[in-house]
């Protein structure tokens, strides 16, 4: 049995995120007694004796779906946005003089992952859908990560990034490189980064015993991961998000 919060789990955050599942697992009665911060994420989510991660939203819909279950989706209470869902930034560098994003036609976006909803698919959405009449496809900076997507804009080495809400808040509130940036444009809400399980006949369980982890959490903890909840978004809402180009 594996288990693993991949997703906000920074230097900042990690000893917080190991009371998080400490109490997830006294809740839930069962479950491997650390996370697993070795392993590949996308190996982790289709691993066949997964009792709870993390992913993001452009993995579960592109097939992911068809080999887990949903269990609920964290709350961070990003500011404009229906509990559970979020949205990404697009940043720029505070030097940089443009003020829209017609004018990056042709530019370098930084992105942490092509399989990331939203580094990537947001983007994408985006400028398809405030009639944009360009893409950045071939024209990626690919990073691993949001926070090197982040430096490599403030660095100049791309010229914008999709950063998602709340990796932005942990940037702003943790690091420096935020100091050298500003955000140009927000994309519009979707479903945020679901909890997923292949134990499909315990999904109510672990929901609840998540539910009363976010509970149970100190104040300080609370903060310090940014969680409101855990709320239930139907899986169509995901399944309903266009797919990026590739």
């Amino acid at each position: 049995m594996t288990a693993s919060l991949p997703m906000y789990d920074t230097a900042s955050t990690r000893a917080a995120n190991d009371r998080l599942w400490a109490l997830i697992r006294s809740a839930h009665g069962s479950g491997p007694e650390v996370l697993d911060r070795q392993t590949d994420p996308h190996d982790t989510w289709n691993n066949p004796d997964l009792l709870l991660s993390q992913t993001c939203g452009l993995p579960y819909r592109s097939g992911l779906h068809e080999r887990v279950a949903l269990v609920g989706t964290p709350d961070y209470g990003v500011e404009g946005c229906p509990p559970g869902f979020y949205r990404s930034v697009v940043v720029i560098r505070k030097t940089d003089p443009r003020d829209a994003l017609a004018a990056f036609e042709g530019a370098v976006l930084a992105r942490n992952d092509a399989r990331s909803q939203s580094g990537w698919a947001a983007m994408e959405g985006h400028l398809s859908e405030n009639g944009h009449r360009y893409s950045f496809l071939g024209r990626t900076l690919d990073t691993g990560s949001h926070a090197a997507s982040a430096q490599a804009v403030a660095e100049g080495r791309a010229d914008l990034a999709a950063i998602d809400a709340v990796t932005w808040r942990l940037l702003s509130r943790d690091t420096e490189v935020a100091t050298d940036l500003r955000v140009l444009v927000s994309t519009r809400p979707t479903p945020g980064l679901p909890l997923i399980s292949a134990k499909r006949d315990e999904t109510a369980r672990l929901f609840d015993a998540v539910d009363q982890a976010i509970k149970a959490l100190s104040p300080p903890d609370r903060a310090r991961l940014m969680l409101q909840g855990v709320v239930k978004i139907p899986a169509s809402a995901y399944l309903a998000e266009p797919l990026p180009p590739r």
